[in-house]
């Protein structure tokens, strides 16, 4: 009985690093999955369009021309955070709009500032997982996390995530800084996107 792998490479650009995951499947079920550290990346790819579909393509593309392996899958994505009261800003632009060298603070300062007064305090992260095959096709993944951005921070926020101490899930009472890995993989936007091209892959 032999056991048949596949390879996925994912991107994180803001450190410039292949994360390679392996999943290990034998008569069609998956019976180990391990990730590790691959490689690091020279350049970077392409970050630039108006929605999380485009800049999720641009970057698994990237990461999908610069594979070790050209049998290895390649998978990359995008989020942003969409405040109603703003009419869906930041959106893709969550992580620039107070400008493209602001620091976390800086970026919850802005984000409170442009919420002040603003009574509709509805919000949502959505993300856009975008793999591509060997071959060169395309799917797309998706994942929604509603919730709050509340007026002050309830905790601390956490390293490079400016929002993580003010926005707060729908029917909990914790804020993403405040919840251990396991809790936010379980309800965040990355991790039902992420789930689900998990299962995608298990499938094949």
């Amino acid at each position: 009985m032999s056991n048949k792998s596949l390879i996925l490479v994912f991107t994180k650009l803001q450190i410039g690093t292949f994360f390679q995951a392996k999943i290990y499947k034998q008569n069609s079920r998956t019976v180990c999955m391990e990730s590790f550290l691959k490689k690091t990346l020279e350049g970077k790819g392409d970050e630039d369009g108006d929605s999380l579909l485009h800049n999720g393509t641009q970057k698994a593309q990237f990461a999908w021309e610069n594979r070790p392996d050209k049998s290895w899958v390649a998978m990359a994505d995008d989020s942003g955070l969409f405040l109603e009261a703003l009419d869906g800003k930041p959106g893709v632009h969550a992580a620039t709009w107070a400008g493209e060298e602001a620091t976390t603070e800086e970026i919850l300062e802005h984000t409170l500032h442009q919420m002040e007064g603003k009574e509709n305090r509805t919000a949502k992260w959505q993300t856009c997982a975008v793999l591509i095959s060997p071959e060169g096709k395309h799917f797309q993944f998706y994942g929604e996390c509603p919730g709050q951005l509340l007026q002050t921070p309830q905790a601390p926020f956490q390293p490079s995530m400016p929002y993580s101490g003010i926005f707060k899930p729908n029917g909990l009472t914790k804020v993403m800084s405040e919840m251990t890995p396991e809790e936010e993989n379980g309800i965040s936007h990355r991790g039902k996107a992420f789930f689900q091209a998990r299962k995608f892959l298990e499938s094949l």
